[in-house]
């Protein structure tokens, strides 16, 4: 890359560590010839205002921090119209996004990843509630036990990452309460669900996941299938069942093979409507969405693909992998 760089920093990432980080990923900028500057943000909304203005600037922004900054500042560089570009320096708990696209975790190396790599471009999604005003998030919304473990894992300040997200789903998952979704893909009903009448895209279940990206909670493939490329949605949904069933579905997504489950559901299209029949919180990128905390019952989430709306910095494939 050619650009100047804008390092967009969350300071709290993992407990603040991740300013630790900062002297390894500045010399590897620095020893690669490259500009940049360094902006620390004080809230999503101020790491927007950052993104914009260097966007417009002509710099390529960089989310150092978790997936709920990459996914604000992906909305932010995808809306600036400045055919911005967008690098990701993982520093969060889940570091989903920078999975699905091979970055690698080790905060230098991801830095010389932004000399050495390539734009690519890369699908988002438009989320809104009812007639609301649309936000852009990079890698899955979700709603059901995922999005109430979501909030119990960001109000805990004991165990992190993949095995915080995993106790929080537990914690959830005992105090679920049964819930009908209401699922719509591309104006139909989704499948597995009921499709007469007033009740089409109905499903008693556990949980829904519209997905851009495979991973979610910190590595878990919740929809092996997708893919950050393609301009399409995965929609994963699990079926209400006995808890123990359920368990065993967080269990089985750790490498996908959950999908394989009768309890399990998969969908694709380019957009879908979603509600539930009690008030609960819907999440994307690992955060409660604004529009959603909670959403009311009945109430509905209309999710799109934004095909192509990004370029993201991302390693340069092998020449094994460009053959294959």
């Amino acid at each position: 890359m050619t650009r100047p760089f804008c390092l967009v920093i969350n300071p709290s990432a993992r407990n603040g560590r991740v300013l630790r980080d900062l002297p390894a990923v500045a010399a590897a900028l620095t020893a690669g010839g490259a500009t940049f500057r360094l902006c620390e943000s004080r809230s999503l909304e101020h790491a927007k205002a950052l993104a914009t203005q260097a966007a417009a600037a002509g710099e390529a922004v960089v989310a150092v921090g978790g997936d709920g900054l990459t996914g604000a500042l992906a909305g932010a560089v995808a809306r600036s119209g400045a055919h911005g570009v967008l690098g990701l320096i993982p520093a969060g708990r889940g570091n989903d996004t920078a999975r699905m696209l091979g970055i690698p975790a080790d905060p230098a190396e991801a830095a010389r990843n932004l000399l050495t790599g390539r734009a690519r471009p890369v699908d988002l999604i438009g989320v809104r509630a009812a007639d609301g005003p649309e936000c852009i998030v990079a890698g899955s919304v979700y709603m059901g036990v995922p999005s109430e473990g979501g909030e119990i894992a960001n109000a805990s300040r004991l165990t992190r990452g993949p095995r915080g997200y995993l106790i929080a789903g537990v914690r959830a998952l005992l105090g679920w309460q049964l819930a009908t979704f209401t699922v719509r893909v591309d104006g139909q009903a989704a499948a597995g669900t009921a499709t007469a009448g007033d009740a089409a895209g109905e499903l008693a279940g556990f949980c829904v996941v519209v997905a851009n990206s495979a991973y979610l909670a910190a590595g878990r493939k919740a929809a092996p299938a997708a893919d950050i490329a393609d301009g399409l949605l995965d929609v994963v949904m699990v079926r209400h069942a006995h808890r123990l069933a359920f368990a065993r579905v967080m269990l089985k997504a750790s490498n996908g093979t959950h999908v394989q489950l009768r309890q399990v559901i998969t969908d694709r299209g380019t957009s879908v409507s979603l509600s539930a029949n009690r008030a609960m919180p819907a999440a994307a990128d690992g955060e409660t969405l604004t529009c959603a905390a909670p959403l009311a019952a009945g109430t509905a989430l209309h999710i799109r693909a934004l095909p192509a709306a990004i370029q993201v910095i991302a390693p340069q494939p092998s020449p094994e992998g460009a053959a294959a």
